[in-house]
Order: structure tokens, then sequence, then C-alpha cells
């Protein structure tokens, strides 16, 4: 069974950006993602509205998810996914703290509430996908650390129970010599730029801040499970509607399960 996946950090609504702003993105933001038709998008940085804004310029999705403060409050890690080839099989949200069941609890030292969003897709054909998609903070390397722990073993809860193959993607915040890469790798998770000649080294910044260029290293992944393979991954460096869509590019890859 094959599956396009997409990470994309959208860039929160901030009026400051000026004419990068939210309200000024949303077509190049859903062009972006038609482009490439991915099965499911995992977006990080969304606001209720901004979800709302996207969903008649993406009519053929639905998704999941809440606010990393609980409900409709703050940033979400939404799950999208296609209407005619998936059906939520579950899902739910937990947060990355020392008290994970409540949503909006600073852990670890960080200096955001963060989270991650999870859903298992049952294909329409057969078929079963768990994607977790998550935003780690961008300052305490010890939420980073013990929150991708705490994903890793509600993952392997999840995979304990139903035998799903996992799909991991966000914005780790981090580089592709962090604790977090390495440990997920260590735990026999694919990386998806493992699929590009050269590795990780080979695949550029994924974070611009709307200046555009390819210097440096990614900090959005997509990571699966020992039992999927990824044959294919792309950062997408394009410009949409004559901009680019996001502060971060899009990265999309497809993954096989058995």
């Amino acid at each position: 069974m094959e599956w396009k996946i997409m990470t994309f950090n959208l860039r929160t609504n901030v009026p400051s950006d000026g004419e990068n702003a939210w309200p000024m993105r949303p077509e190049a933001v859903a062009r972006a993602i038609l482009r490439h038709d991915p099965d499911i998008v995992c977006a990080q940085e969304a606001l209720y509205a901004m979800l709302l804004d996207l969903e008649p310029l993406l009519e053929k999705y639905s998704w999941v998810g809440e606010g990393r403060r609980g409900g409709q409050n703050d940033e979400f890690c939404a799950i999208w996914f296609k209407k005619r080839k998936a059906s939520v099989a579950e899902s739910g949200s937990f947060g990355l703290s020392e008290k994970p069941e409540r949503l909006g609890e600073l852990g670890w030292g960080a200096d955001y509430p963060r989270m991650c969003t999870w859903a298992r897709l049952r294909m329409t054909d057969g078929g079963e996908l768990a994607v977790f998609n998550t935003h780690l903070d961008h300052v305490s390397e010890s939420a980073q650390v013990n929150g991708m722990r705490l994903v890793m073993d509600r993952i392997g809860e999840l995979r304990e129970r139903t035998g799903a193959s996992v799909a991991l993607t966000g914005d780790f915040n981090v580089g592709p010599a962090h604790a977090v890469v390495r440990e997920l790798e260590q735990a026999g998770y694919v990386n998806g730029y493992s699929s590009l000649p050269g590795g990780a080294a080979a695949a550029g910044a994924t974070f611009h801040d709307f200046r555009g260029g390819e210097a440096g290293e990614p900090i959005d992944y997509i990571f699966a499970s020992p039992d999927v393979a990824v044959s294919r991954i792309e950062v997408d460096r394009g410009r949409y509607e004559g901009r680019y869509p996001s502060d971060h590019y899009p990265v999309c890859a497809v993954l096989s399960t058995r």
C-alpha cells in the first residue's frame, strides 16, 4: 500500500509578518498542497481560523486535531487526509509534558506548550496507517528529547495494540545530528531523508524565514516505522501565487506499507 504524505509548518498568523502574514497566503498554501496531491497533510502552527480558511480550498480533504491548549485554542498539529481514500478509525492528541493528558502544560523547560496529534487512518480499499504529527519546542533541548521519547512511547503502545504501520511527521526544530533524530534512527525508525543520495546532509534547509534558499539543515521531518519503506522525498522550494507559502518549505514523501 502506497501513501503520499506531506509535512508543512504553515507559519501561524502574525500580523507583523506584513506581506507574508497569513491573510495573504491561504491560496499559496493550498496550491502547494494540491501540486503534490498528497493523501495526508500534517500541518503545524495552524490556528483554527487558518484551518477554516483552507477548508474551501482543499475540498477533497478532511482534518482532525485540536489546539495545543485544548479545543480550538492556540496552534494545531492538524492531520488532513483525502476523504475518498481514507477514514479515521481513531484519533487523539496528547501534550508533550510530564502531564500528557492535560493539554496546555509546559514540559521540561519548554517555552510554549507542545503537543502531538495522531490518527489511525483506514484506506477505503484496505490497509491502515497511523500518523503522528508534532511540533517540538524551539528552546529547551530537554523538552525536545523528552517530548520525542513520549511520542515514541505512544507510538509503541499503539503498535502493540493495533499492529499499525506508522508515519511520524513534524517540525522537530533540530538538525539531523541532534539526539532527537539519532534516537529515532537508533530505535529503527526510517528517516525519510535516507532515500536521498547523501541522506539528510543533502536535503538542505527546510526553514527559510520567507527568504528562500537551501543552505543549511532540515528541521522538518518525515519518519516511518521499521516496516515502512520510504521510496522518495522532496523539499519543495517553489513559489506559489508569486510568494513562498510559508517560512518553512513543505516536505513530501512516498511511503510503502507491507
